[in-house]
């Protein structure tokens, strides 16, 4: 462990006490995990962000999550949706079914909003520090998207985060309250490279740099275990 991971480890057990322990204490499954739970945020009743320049939040999340499913079976992990159409999960659900899956990683994905329609750019959140470079490589990644703003890598205690007995990030793909942003939010192309990018971030630091886009054998020699190969989306 390097010395500022275990500055960041000591500042989550410090502030985990002064919570009275209410956090959930995550265990270290960062460089091990075999699957990934893949939650499009909202759903259902639950629209989300929602400008009349973007379709709303629930129905781009959905689209990028699925896309990003898809391409991590493609790199032979094995994923869990928690959900695959427009309906409504509870937060505390979500979590639960993270939580069900072993040796896991759990990343969450939305897009973001504020009154301030200047602001741009993609963010990242984690809660474990145990979560913290995966959520750094993602936010590097997504930041080499052409004209996209790096916001940075933030804690937060999103339920999502703080409750989850693994690893967990939650990626803002874009304020869909900025204009320029929001047409790029409603075009599949770069939801396919939102996709990509973020997938690319959770191979890579899974197995390696380079291993991303490689042959079934090499992925099989990286040690990745079975994937469970659901529809498409395209």
């Amino acid at each position: 462990m390097t010395r500022s991971q275990t500055a960041i480890l000591a500042a989550f057990l410090a502030g985990s006490l002064l919570l009275g322990g209410c956090a959930t204490v995550t265990t270290n499954t960062s460089h091990t995990f075999q699957t990934v739970v893949v939650d499009a945020g909202h759903g259902g009743k639950d629209s989300g962000a929602y400008r009349r320049n973007a379709p709303p939040e629930k129905v781009v999340a959905l689209d990028v999550a699925l896309r990003v499913n898809r391409k991590l079976q493609e790199s032979q992990l094995h994923t869990v949706l928690t959900r695959s159409n427009d309906t409504f999960i509870p937060l505390d659900s979500r979590v639960a079914l993270g939580n069900q899956q072993k040796n896991s990683i759990f990343v969450s994905i939305h897009f973001n909003d504020s009154r301030r329609g200047a602001v741009q750019g993609v963010e990242t959140y984690y809660y474990s520090p145990h979560a913290f470079d995966l959520a750094s490589k993602i936010e590097r990644n997504l930041a080499t998207l052409p004209g996209t703003a790096n916001r940075g890598v933030h804690t937060a205690r999103f339920r999502v985060l703080r409750n989850a007995q693994y690893p967990s990030v939650l990626v803002e793909c874009g304020y869909l309250s900025n204009r320029s942003s929001a047409r790029a939010a409603a075009d599949a192309g770069y939801r396919e490279q939102l996709a990509d990018k973020i997938a690319e971030a959770i191979v890579d630091y899974r197995y390696g740099d380079g291993v991303y886009r490689r042959t079934p054998a090499v992925l099989a020699r990286a040690g990745s275990g079975g994937a469970s190969f659901l529809p498409s989306f395209r």
